[in-house]
């Protein structure tokens, strides 16, 4: 019997409920300016730490997160490394995939700093480092949520064909794996959604003007267009791996 978490309607929903959580942080990203320096790798002599206050911030932050159990969660993936062990553990709760250790997020960083944050933000600096190093840090952690729940899409279309995704990874056949794994009728009313949303959400009130949207539709389509081939790589790889499994 398969784990209701990964009944696809489930699985829907909560990519669903992301998609206002992606809009909200984007717009609160977009007030500020690009920020360049904020993504600049620099010394912190007194942190002994090397990288951007991007960088910085998400790593002490996610110091935080780890010793409170956060990343024990199989849909939260850290950005940093050398993070300590919890402290404290929530309810242990068996996963319904299987950990094979795989994190996206130097790809998916690269994306949101060289791709969408350019989009979103106007060019320049306005010398918010901080506000807008935390709104990155925001975005960065419901971005990476979002791509790598890719794998609960990926272990129940597996077990929905355990025999033919086995099959397809024994030949290497990762263009058969996309080809059983993608469903473009679902991936059209997802643009069509988001983009219904930001027309709505990214407006300030009272005015309809695309031109004053803080984030528009063609924006959001264009980051999730973005986002879904990485969701992809995620899920392919997690199919990879899954097909040499055992389980």
């Amino acid at each position: 019997m398969i784990d209701e978490q990964l009944l696809l309607e489930n699985i829907r929903c909560v990519l669903i409920r992301q998609e206002e959580s992606i809009i909200f942080s984007l717009i609160e990203r977009a007030q500020y300016c690009v920020n360049a320096p904020a993504h600049v790798i620099r010394e912190f002599p007194s942190e002994n730490f090397t990288g951007s206050l991007c960088d910085f911030y998400q790593h002490k932050t996610e110091v935080a997160d780890a010793l409170i159990g956060r990343f024990t969660s199989p849909d939260e993936h850290a950005f940093s490394d050398n993070l300590p062990d919890p402290i404290q553990y929530e309810e242990t709760v068996e996963s319904p995939i299987m950990d094979f250790g795989i994190n996206m997020n130097a790809k998916l960083k690269a994306i949101y700093i060289n791709k969408i944050v350019p989009l979103i933000c106007k060019p320049g600096d306005d010398h918010n480092y901080g506000s807008s190093t935390m709104a990155d840090h925001l975005c960065l952690k419901i971005l990476s949520r979002r791509v790598h729940y890719g794998m609960f899409v990926a272990e129940s279309k597996f077990r929905s064909h355990p025999d033919e995704y086995r099959a397809l990874v024994k030949a290497g056949d990762d263009a058969g794996i996309m080809k059983l794994l993608t469903n473009e009728a679902v991936e059209k009313k997802l643009l069509l959604r988001v983009a219904l949303k930001a027309s709505t959400y990214g407006q300030a009130p009272g005015e309809c003007d695309p031109d004053n949207c803080k984030i528009n539709a063609p924006q959001i389509v264009q980051i999730y267009n973005e986002l879904m081939p990485l969701t992809k790589e995620i899920e392919l790889e997690y199919l990879k791996l899954r097909g040499r499994s055992d389980a």
